[in-house]
């Protein structure tokens, strides 16, 4: 075995320093967030999820040998600044729907609603494609199964049904204000196609179930620590859902759970588009941008 090797191997039997960190954000925010010691406390939701986002990525860092940080570096914080605006698509559609809203102890104003909001948003992406790595790296099903093809005839036709999903969510909101988690998903992975990405129709034209169970197991993990970590902290967000609400797990629906996996599915296209842009505009900055990573098949999200 070679000694670059051998000296991998050693290192990943120490606990990473980002898992480390992580851990100890999370108890510290946890503690304050559910506490409500304070005003400090009400601006727990950006650490305490980065901490979640540090913890999991020591954790693949340990299984697999490397991970999202490690890989991308510098780049890793570009991965916040792309989720806040995607966030805030779904807090624009919900200015329709009006399945959630906030529960603030002041008003924080419109200056300092987007600026918590923002940093709020845009833990949501490395969150989610950061745990899809881990469960990836920790399950061992079988990533072959049935194979299916997309054309670009196909693609475009799921767009124009993305759209079609989209204008009736917001012509009749009550009743088809599910769409809203499976319509995005719909318009933009045509779109990352085009571009060249790589995401969720891709792992299905190449029968690779695992990377697609990963991703939406992920979805559902993420979702199951938002709506926890956000039960007994200030601020927080409760849901008035139409036809559906009953059977509640913290404050969200349970059938609204479901809505984390296409959710999921949709941030991975979101991602893969905004990626394969900056391939093509700015070579420079995003030539080894590893979601290029993905085409080795090997579990890589980031």
């Amino acid at each position: 075995m070679e000694q670059s090797a051998v000296n991998r191997i050693e290192s990943q039997k120490r606990p990473a320093p980002q898992l480390l960190i992580g851990l100890l954000l999370i108890a510290c925010w946890w503690a304050l967030a559910w506490g409500d010691v304070g005003a400090i406390s009400h601006y727990y939701f950006f650490p305490l999820w980065l901490g979640y986002i540090l913890t999991v990525d020591g954790l693949v860092w340990h299984r697999a040998g490397a991970s999202p940080i490690v890989r991308l570096g510098w780049r890793y914080p570009l991965v916040f600044l792309i989720s806040a605006p995607f966030w805030w698509l779904f807090e624009l559609f919900n200015e329709t729907l009006t399945n959630w809203s906030y529960l603030t102890p002041w008003d924080y104003g419109f200056i300092g609603r987007g600026l918590i909001g923002s940093f709020s948003f845009s833990t949501v992406i490395p969150a989610v494609l950061t745990t899809a790595e881990l469960i990836f790296a920790y399950t061992g099903f079988t990533r072959s199964g049935r194979r299916f093809t997309f054309s670009r005839r196909k693609l475009w036709t799921f767009h124009i049904v993305g759209w079609l999903m989209l204008a009736g969510m917001l012509i009749w909101p009550s009743y088809l204000f599910p769409l809203c988690w499976i319509s995005v998903f719909f318009i933009i992975e045509p779109l990352a196609r085009f571009a060249g990405g790589v995401s969720v129709s891709t792992f299905l034209e190449r029968g690779d179930w695992r990377s697609v169970i990963s991703l939406g197991l992920a979805g559902l993990a993420c979702g199951w620590f938002w709506e926890m970590w956000n039960y007994l902290a200030m601020p927080k967000w409760i849901y008035t859902v139409p036809h559906v609400s009953f059977l509640h797990i913290w404050e969200m629906p349970l059938l609204g759970y479901g809505g984390y996996i296409p959710f999921a599915f949709e941030i991975l296209a979101f991602y893969a588009l905004v990626v394969a842009l900056l391939r093509m505009v700015g070579p420079r900055v995003a030539r080894q941008w590893s979601q290029a990573e993905i085409d080795r098949d090997d579990g890589r999200f980031l």
